[in-house]
C-alpha cells in the first residue's frame, strides 16, 4: 500500500495559507473566451465549418430486405411514399435505389421513373441521386438508359475493391473511368463513394489525375459496414473517420464530404461527421440499426431524418434547404430533363 507523507502535506497547506494562487490580471473580467486584456487581437475566432448541414436521406439501398428490417420500403410505391414524406419534412436531398419483385436491387429505367417523376412534379428543387451499379448481364445498358433519361442529378462512383459482408464488391478501373464519362455526358454530377481510405487513392489515381473529375468534388464516405473501415468501438470510429477525411483532404482540399450513417456505427458516426463540419446521409440504405450500443431497428426514413434534424440542432448547423444543396453541388436550380 502506498504511504503518503501527511505531515509534509499539512506543512504545505499551512505554507499556502489554505488558499490557491489567484492573480486576476484581467479584472474586472474574470475570463474572456475571445480576447486578452493585454492586447486587442482576437485569441479565439469562430470555427471555419459550413453553417448549413446537408441531411440526405437514402431511402432503401440495395442490401436489406424484410427479413432484416420489416419496415424496409421495397416496392416503387413504398419507395416513393418514403421519399415524398422526407422531402416534405425538410430533407436536403434524397438518394434512390429501386428493387425488383423479390426485393433485390435492380437497374430498371421504368421503376426509377415511377419513383422520381412524381418527386420532380411535387418538389422541383429536389436533387435526386441514385445508385447505378451494374452487376449482372445487361445492366450496363440499363444504367446507360437511366443516365440518358436524365432522371438523376448525380450518381456515385464506387472506387473500391473490397468485401462488403460476404460479397466481393469490385469496380474495375476501366468501368470506373467509363462510368464517370457517361455521368458527365448525361449532365449529372459524379459522386466519389469510398468505403476505406485506400479507395481515396483509387479516386486520385484514376479519376483526378486523368482529369475526369475536378477538385472540389462530391464525396460519399461509407464506413462501418462489414469489410469497410472498421468501427467496432468509439475509438475506431473517431480514428477511422478522421483518417479517411484527412486522406480526402490531402487529394482534394475543397472536397464536399458527406458521411453515411452506416453499419453499427449508424447515428453516432453521423453525429461525429456533423461535429467535424461535414454533411450526413441517414435513412434505411446503409443500416437497419439506430444505435451502436443497441439492436433497435430503424422504423422509417422519416424517423432517420428527424434524428438528423436533431443532430443539426445540437451542433448549431441548420439543415440546408433543397435549393441550398443544389447550389452547394453546382447543380442547376432544377432538373431540366424531367
Amino acid at each position: 500500500m502506498t504511504n503518503i507523507d501527511w505531515d509534509r502535506v499539512s506543512k504545505g497547506v499551512a505554507r499556502e495559507q489554505e488558499k490557491m494562487i489567484w492573480r486576476p490580471y484581467g479584472i474586472p473580467t474574470v475570463l474572456d473566451l475571445e480576447r486578452s486584456a493585454f492586447h486587442d487581437a482576437p485569441i479565439s475566432t469562430p470555427w471555419d465549418i459550413p453553417e448549413k448541414l446537408v441531411v440526405s436521406v437514402a431511402i432503401t439501398g440495395a442490401f436489406f430486405r424484410h427479413d432484416q428490417n420489416p419496415n424496409q420500403p421495397l416496392t416503387p410505391g413504398a419507395i416513393l411514399d418514403a421519399a415524398r414524406e422526407v422531402a416534405r419534412a425538410g430533407a436536403s436531398t434524397v438518394h434512390i435505389h429501386v428493387r425488383d419483385d423479390d426485393g433485390y436491387n435492380v437497374l430498371s429505367p421504368d421503376r426509377f421513373r415511377q419513383v422520381i417523376k412524381p418527386l420532380r412534379d411535387e418538389f422541383p428543387e429536389l436533387a435526386v441521386d441514385g445508385c447505378l451499379v451494374p452487376a449482372l448481364n445487361g445492366e450496363w445498358d440499363l444504367m446507360k438508359e437511366v443516365l440518358e433519361s436524365g432522371v438523376l442529378d448525380a450518381a456515385p462512383i464506387n472506387t473500391t475493391a473490397t468485401y462488403i459482408g460476404d460479397s466481393l464488391f469490385v469496380k474495375p478501373a476501366p468501368l470506373m473511368i467509363e462510368k464517370v464519362r457517361l455521368i458527365n455526358e448525361a449532365g449529372a454530377k459524379p459522386e466519389i463513394a469510398v468505403y476505406t481510405d485506400a479507395d481515396v487513392s483509387n479516386a486520385d489515381r484514376f479519376l483526378f489525375k486523368s482529369g475526369l473529375i475536378e477538385k472540389g468534388a462530391a464525396w460519399l464516405v461509407l464506413p462501418a459496414l462489414p469489410g469497410c473501415s472498421p468501427m467496432e468501438n468509439p475509438r475506431q470510429m473517431i480514428e477511422g473517420l478522421t483518417r479517411t477525411v484527412a486522406a480526402i483532404k490531402d487529394v482534394d482540399p475543397d472536397a464536399f464530404i458527406m458521411v453515411c450513417a452506416a453499419g453499427r456505427a449508424s447515428t453516432h458516426v453521423a453525429t461525429l461527421a456533423a461535429l467535424m463540419g461535414l454533411h450526413i446521409r441517414v435513412g434505411m440504405e446503409d443500416t437497419y440499426l439506430l444505435w451502436p450500443h443497441r439492436d433497435d431497428r430503424v422504423e422509417s426514413n422519416l424517423q432517420a431524418l428527424q434524428i438528423g434534424q436533431m443532430i443539426s440542432q445540437v451542433v448549431g448547423r441548420p439543415v440546408a434547404t433543397q435549393a441550398e444543396y443544389r447550389a452547394m453541388l453546382g447543380l442547376p436550380e432544377r432538373n431540366a430533363k424531367v
